[in-house]
């Protein structure tokens, strides 16, 4: 979660491992977007020598649908390059890392990585149509994992560095490649121990027995970890098709989702651990709205929906979309809780036009009076959709349009870092947007009160156990240190 080792396959591969996006009108500067893809899940801090980095044989894409019909308009390929500075070293570096230079065997730091950044804008129906390719950068810096205070002081002047102002062609973009502190927060160990929320332990079918309570607090499973990002800050005027007159025009909606793909041969030679790479690129990973593969595609799919574009959603996967099994369960496993939702779903012909909006289609302006991200086709595909001419928050609200109040500019209007996108999922999937589209529900007084308990209040926009979020580009805090790591360096140590 959100999409952390999400299918059998992926959770094998985790340099090709999307775990979150993020799209966002920049609050540090609102005539842009904010664009996050992570990576690499559920980093250990300490976790060296080979501590973590991008893969070389991994193309990264982030994507931009302005036009509603499920393909690519725009993408932004990632492609990494790793020098071994040092390479009779076993360490990551043999001194401080004091500065942020090309790869140099006069480096103190051994195993450094630099990307290109390239963006193609597609003339058709996405891929293979009409592409006009710039590269906007080469040769870009990634910044050193946090190591710890001897290998890497003053760790955010490094962080800076690698934040890269790139142009070509018309184009421009402010970039950042490299580890950050991981950003979203659950209750892992609640969710997948039969879905037992720690605040309403108590309530569980299986709670009383076991002695649980509600109102325990959660515990962050993400804490003190950390995650590799891919960020841009982009123009809105060059992602949206046209300039959007206002947030009712239809062109001020983007969909975004991320890929990760790999070419389709391998060949290992030599004793030296080589490999030679062919053949046309494979998709292996996508993720577009948070939690879909994790808690909505059936695990006989999850492998299947990581290889296929987002046009497919519609075709193939809209029954898991209609009928989630979540929302099936949350009635046994919380008996006489969601009295409401088991009517419903004991309805055969019933399917969920709440969730189709909120992750396949956007939100029609018919809907929430003044708010819509809807895209005007109707086509149904699994993107992080974004309405740019809605401005960021003054007084942001982590639960987004569940807020009380609504927050306009949070989730699922795009994805800011803070937002609390595992509460809303589950109060959506719990009821709590039926009425919205269905006048005759009445949703359970619980749908509207479930979390995993990790924020004190909507206002909290740090969350419990959780690194504070930077207030400009690139958003995401500084990663935690593997001499520092909070969760497992001692308060004090005895003489």
């Amino acid at each position: 979660m959100s999409s952390h080792r999400e299918a059998p396959e992926i959770s094998k591969d985790p340099v090709a491992d999307s775990t979150d996006l993020y799209a966002f009108v920049s609050p540090d500067d609102p005539s842009t977007v904010t664009l996050i893809a992570n990576y690499i899940p559920l980093q250990a801090p300490g976790g060296g020598p080979n501590f973590y980095e991008f893969g070389e044989d991994v193309l990264y894409e982030i994507h931009i649908d302005n036009t509603g019909d499920g393909n690519p308009d725009i993408s932004y390929q990632f492609r990494f390059t790793t020098v071994n500075n040092i390479p009779s070293s076993f360490l990551y570096n043999d001194g401080p890392i004091t500065s942020l230079t090309p790869p140099s065997p006069s480096s103190s730091w051994n195993r450094q990585q630099t990307y290109s950044l390239t963006r193609v804008d597609y003339g058709g129906s996405g891929w293979g149509h009409g592409e006009s390719i710039t590269e906007l950068g080469c040769g870009l810096l990634c910044p050193p994992c946090n190591i710890g205070p001897l290998s890497t002081p003053k760790y955010e002047l490094l962080a800076k560095a690698a934040i890269h102002n790139v142009s070509a062609n018309g184009h421009s973009a402010t970039v950042f490649a490299g580890q950050r502190a991981e950003g979203f927060y659950v209750d892992l160990g609640a969710v997948f121990d039969l879905g037992d929320l720690r605040p309403f332990a108590g309530d569980h079918a299986g709670g009383k027995a076991a002695g649980l309570l509600n109102g325990m607090p959660g515990v962050n499973s993400t804490a003190d970890v950390n995650v590799h990002s891919l960020a841009l800050q982009v123009p809105i005027t060059q992602l949206t098709r046209t300039t959007p007159t206002g947030p009712s025009d239809p062109a001020a909606v983007i969909g975004v989702w991320t890929t990760a793909s790999r070419q389709q041969v391998r060949v290992g030679f030599g004793g030296r651990g080589d490999c030679f790479q062919a053949g046309p690129w494979s998709q292996v990973s996508r993720l577009g709205n948070p939690l879909v593969n994790e808690l909505i595609i059936g695990i006989g799919d999850k492998d299947w929906w990581n290889t296929q574009p987002p046009t497919a959603d519609g075709q193939q996967f809209l029954h898991y979309f209609a009928q989630p099994l979540l929302a099936t369960l949350l009635p046994s496993l919380y008996p006489g809780v969601f009295p409401n939702l088991a009517m419903y779903n004991s309805v055969s012909t019933n399917t969920r036009p709440d969730l189709e909006a909120i992750l396949l289609t956007g939100i029609p302006p018919t809907v929430i009076p003044g708010f819509t991200n809807y895209n005007g086709t109707g086509v149904k595909a699994d993107q992080l959709r974004l309405n740019t001419a809605i401005p960021p928050s003054t007084n942001p609200n982590n639960l987004g349009l569940l807020g009380t109040p609504g927050d306009v500019a949070g989730f699922p209007n795009g994805r800011r870092v803070f937002d609390d996108v595992a509460t809303i999922e589950l109060r959506a999937v719990a009821g709590a947007t039926l009425p919205l589209v269905d006048s005759g529900y009445t949703a359970d007084a619980a749908a509207g009160g479930v979390s995993f308990g990790l924020t004190s209040s909507q206002t909290d926009l740090t969350a419990m156990n959780t690194e504070h979020y930077h207030k400009s580009f690139p958003y995401l805090g500084t990663p935690y240190s593997g001499f520092s790591n909070p969760s497992k360096t001692p308060v004090s140590v005895a003489p």
